[in-house]
């Protein structure tokens, strides 16, 4: 029945996201979930926000979500208005891909990222060049030295791990003043710093962040952007022309707990990058190439070892990690950071395999 399909609909090569298998005593490390889950309080809000009032539409411009966002951050005047709210951070950047980045010039970002932009780029007709990581998986600011419609990039870069300091982002946006450069912030909790605090010196900065990961809420879909009021305008005019309802009340009710919790994600944010360290450290001992990771993630390739074959023998022991077949990291194994008792089933399972 293809025949009654729209033209663009031939052109798509669909995301595939992380396997979500349904198997019993898994060790799911694959698709960089939080192992610790959300903040009490906010499951609690969202048990409150379960009654008589979901019969009614939700705020549609989710102003205390906003706020409580705006507060959190606490970047020098960060109001309420440069925040936007949606489903997750992917229907954030969906908006973002739509408002901001089509332009005659290519939009840029690196070879080796979060794969969704390239499907993007393709369901809305923009054009794109890729930008190759240095030898060391690295993003060079440097690199970016040519004509750009738009910048896009992860900070910590997905699936390396790797990161930039603020001083090369603030180079690379004095450097292209008139061309939107969009941070993607989605691990930016488990080890480096957020580049919210340069919105209000740099009008083309716009930085997206999502509860997935530092929150555990990666079930409810919430994401946030933060920039300039004439860039969150352009989201909620491209956003109020096709859903003007992106959130609902329970969404918004965990949300503005979580972003309050403070406390128990200092907690859960500092226990997942311990256990990373540990991790790194374990696997170096068994012979493993460890890329620096200030993500809730590594990145590591065993010298001696394919990475698929790797991936298939650690499956077979009901433990899943993430492969991709892709030129330059097809050696690779992307590992969610899990709990301690997951991490030493993990290490536990290598000595097995490597023998």
């Amino acid at each position: 029945m293809s025949r009654f399909w729209s033209k663009v609909v031939h052109t798509l090569t669909p995301y595939v996201p992380g396997e979500q298998p349904k198997l019993d005593h898994l060790v799911k490390l694959n698709t960089n979930e939080n192992p610790y889950g959300p903040s009490p309080k906010a499951l609690e809000a969202i048990r409150e926000a379960t009654g008589d009032t979901l019969r009614l539409y939700p705020d549609p411009n989710a102003d205390r979500l906003r706020a409580a966002i705006a507060e959190h951050h606490g970047a020098p005047g960060l109001a309420p208005s440069q925040v936007f709210v949606g489903n997750g951070s992917d229907e954030v950047l969906a908006v973002v891909f739509q408002a901001l980045l089509k332009h005659d010039l290519p939009l840029l970002f690196p070879d080796i990222t979060y794969s969704f932009y390239p499907v993007y780029c393709a369901l809305y007709g923009i054009p794109y060049q890729t930008v190759p990581l240095d030898a060391e998986f690295q993003i060079r600011v440097e690199d970016y030295a040519r004509p750009a419609g738009a910048i896009i990039f992860p900070n910590p870069n997905a699936p390396t791990g790797r990161w930039l300091d603020l001083e090369p982002i603030e180079r690379l946006l004095e450097a292209h003043p008139d061309a939107p450069v969009v941070i993607d912030e989605a691990y930016v909790d488990f080890g480096c710093d957020s580049a919210a605090g340069l919105v209000h010196r740099h009008p083309n900065l716009l930085v997206t962040h999502t509860l997935s990961k530092g929150r555990g809420l990666a079930g409810l879909r919430l994401g946030f952007a933060i920039g300039h009021p004439d860039l969150i305008a352009a989201l909620d005019r491209v956003k109020n022309s096709f859903n003007s309802y992106p959130v609902d009340r329970l969404a918004m009710a965990g949300g503005i707990a979580a972003m309050a919790d403070r406390d128990y994600f200092e907690r859960t944010r500092r226990a997942v990058m311990a256990s990373r360290e540990r991790l790194v450290a374990e696997l170096r001992r068994l012979g493993f190439a460890v890329l620096p990771s200030a993500a809730n993630f590594i990145f590591v390739r065993h010298p001696a070892r394919d990475g698929a074959q790797l991936a298939a023998a650690l499956r077979q022991r009901s433990i899943i990690v993430r492969h991709f077949q892709q030129p330059r990291i097809e050696a690779f194994l992307r590992i969610t950071i899990g709990t301690e008792a997951q991490c030493r089933t993990l290490v536990e399972a290598l000595e097995a395999v490597l023998g």
